[in-house]
């Protein structure tokens, strides 16, 4: 498909050349493949189309999934595509997700940029939800395409069955529960080693876990989940996959809507039904892949020799990040608790599980689902899950980090469903629970990691000398740090021992100074009468000196009046809400007049006490 212009000649000779084919930098569209989808484009702009998504077959209501190629580029040519007729407003592309493209030489699905992915409201388009996303082909000889997620076809299922029969022909049962509208094969693929018991009764009855798929063909997501359970249940060597192929049978559908997946339509089969509101009105005509599918249900659930434990319907949410899981509630508590069981081992298994999104309900508007007409079809024993996973990714927990999902990671949602299998099965005691030597971990690195080469000459341990301990002096704001004299030894500060004494003046505690200590030093001065001084800022002592120096038998101690003491800081608060020009200057003034006052009071004080000692 070429993109259109306006029908005049003059723009029909710019686009073609003279063997009629556009010229280079006119873009072709196509979706005229499986699983395609592309209704229309316009170019509204040298560089931009408006493309236009082709509804549900039978249904004009549906359109959400695109997915279609575009060649016949330039080098470096630069492009806007915009989605213009979603008809879902309430989606993921809110959240992040940006569309998926890959080309002929980049097989490799990649996610645009999320800076060159917009998801807005266009007056343009009549206030209607828009889709815009900028590229730029960097290849002329590429064929590049576009999708919303990871496409899934419905030959590259049959493609897959085909290769996994010969590879696992004693594990691997394929059969067919029936035909579609259009005579696709509805595929059904059966793991089933349990020993058959000679007389059945209520306790040796065979276990049954029924999986369901693609029912809508646009949540592709959900074939690469099958796949992962398909693969890990079908390896021969598997322990775990071998433990639930000898007790429990699997019976997995992985495309209930051959016929919607084909023609690349978004929820609804060729007739526009959607089939997962059909459950409650089944038709032979219109439903045949449904009406296959409850007739087997049905079959396994009358029989005395098998007991369907799960029917888990698999679905890819378009609004909703992480893996959860959608449940049914009852009246009978009994019931209810053993329908909790499997949830809550599930989301021990998977790192994206979201238990924000786990969601148990009756509603009656959902009574077409799967969900919860099976509830009322089947008998109590059957738990009926829809297991839900985002297109888009899920959140590291407690992170606001969005991880997108791959191939992989979808698959890997398959596998962890397995390991759930094992751990529900264990609990229920259907499946032994293996020894503890076992359970415990293999000591030491696999036979895959090498060890580090060592050295063959190792050095002795040295045992460590026992030496004395020296406690380091503790300091305490409430005590303060004096200093000793220019005379001291060092001139390095007193240090203080602490031990318990009487209540003194410092709140039980006494103070014995260090041993090598002079006359002058502040400890001999008696602690009540420096009670209401403040040593803990900076200075030294001075001590003056005598005009008449004394002899070595009459040193004594300089009275207390002779000491200077530094005076105690002021400090001064400067309301800068209330500042105004030069009020900074006028603050900072009257802080240092305050200090200079103080002096001025302790020199006052110091020498009207010199002179009455005289």
């Amino acid at each position: 498909m070429a993109s259109q212009t306006p029908p005049n000649k003059k723009n029909r000779d710019e686009g073609e050349d003279s063997t009629g084919k556009a010229k280079r930098g006119h873009l072709c569209f196509d979706a005229a493949f499986e699983t395609g989808n592309l209704g229309r484009v316009d170019l509204v702009g040298e560089f931009e189309y408006d493309l236009f998504l082709r509804p549900d077959t039978c249904n004009p209501r549906y359109r959400f999934w695109f997915n279609f190629t575009v060649d016949n580029v330039k080098q470096d040519q630069r492009v806007i595509f915009n989605i213009v007729n979603i008809n879902k407003s309430r989606n993921l592309f809110k959240d992040g997700m940006t569309p998926l493209v890959k080309s002929t030489s980049r097989p490799k699905w990649q996610r645009l940029l999320r800076c060159e992915v917009f998801y807005y409201k266009s007056p343009v388009h009549q206030n209607h939800y828009v889709l815009s996303f900028a590229f730029g082909f960097d290849k002329e000889d590429e064929v590049y395409q576009f999708a919303l997620t990871f496409p899934y076809s419905y030959s590259k299922m049959q493609a897959y069955l085909n290769a996994l029969e010969l590879k696992f022909p004693e594990t691997f049962e394929r059969s067919s529960l029936g035909m579609s509208i259009q005579n696709r094969k509805l595929e059904l693929v059966t793991f089933d080693e349990v020993k058959k018991p000679d007389k059945v009764d209520q306790k040796n009855v065979i276990h049954m876990v029924v999986i369901l798929a693609r029912i809508h063909p646009g949540e592709s997501p959900s074939s690469y989940v099958v796949q992962g359970l398909i693969e890990f249940l079908a390896a021969a060597t598997q322990p775990i996959a071998k433990a639930l192929r000898e007790h429990v049978v699997f019976k997995i559908v992985p495309m209930l809507n051959p016929d919607g997946v084909f023609l690349g339509n978004n929820r609804c089969n060729v007739v526009g039904h959607d089939l997962n509101r059909s459950w409650n009105r089944l038709s032979q005509y219109t439903h045949p892949t449904l009406s296959a599918v409850m007739k087997m249900l049905k079959e396994y659930d009358n029989s005395s020799c098998y007991q369907v434990d799960f029917v888990i319907d698999i679905h890819a949410h378009s609004s909703l990040t992480g893996t959860f899981i959608y449940g049914s509630t009852y009246d009978n508590v009994y019931r209810y608790e053993r329908h909790l069981v499997f949830p809550k081992l599930f989301a021990t298994k998977c790192e994206d599980f979201c238990q924000e999104h786990m969601m148990f309900n009756a509603d009656d508007r959902k009574s077409g689902t799967a969900r919860r007409n099976f509830v009322e079809a089947l008998s109590d024993n059957v738990n009926t899950y829809t297991l839900e996973v985002s297109m888009c990714g899920y959140y590291l927990n407690g992170t606001n980090i969005l991880t997108q999902y791959t191939e992989d990671g979808y698959m890997r949602i398959g596998r962890n469903l397995a390991r759930t299998f094992l751990e529900y099965y264990r609990f229920t005691n259907i499946l032994p629970i293996p020894p503890m030597e076992e359970l415990r971990p293999r000591k030491g690195r696999p036979r895959t990691h090498r060890p580090r080469a060592r050295s063959k000459t190792r050095s002795e341990v040295r045992v460590r000398p026992k030496t004395t301990r020296a406690y380091a002096p503790i300091s305490y704001t409430d005590l303060s740090i004096c200093y000793d004299s220019a005379t001291s030894d060092e001139g390095s500060p007193v240090r203080y021992h602490m031990y318990h004494g009487h209540a003194g003046a410092y709140g039980g505690l006494r103070m014995r100074p260090h041993a090598h200590q002079d006359q002058f030093s502040l400890s001999n001065i008696q602690a009540a009468r420096f009670s209401n001084l403040d040593f803990t800022s900076d200075y030294r002592l001075k001590v003056p000196k005598l005009k008449t120096p004394a002899t070595a038998g009459d040193q004594k101690m300089p009275p207390i009046e002779m000491l200077t003491v530094p005076p105690k800081p002021h400090l001064t608060i400067i309301d800068f809400n209330q500042l105004t020009r030069g009020g900074l200057e006028e603050a900072t003034a009257a802080g240092g007049r305050t200090i200079d006052r103080e002096k001025e009071k302790i020199r006052r004080h110091t020498f009207k006490s010199s002179s009455r000692k005289a």
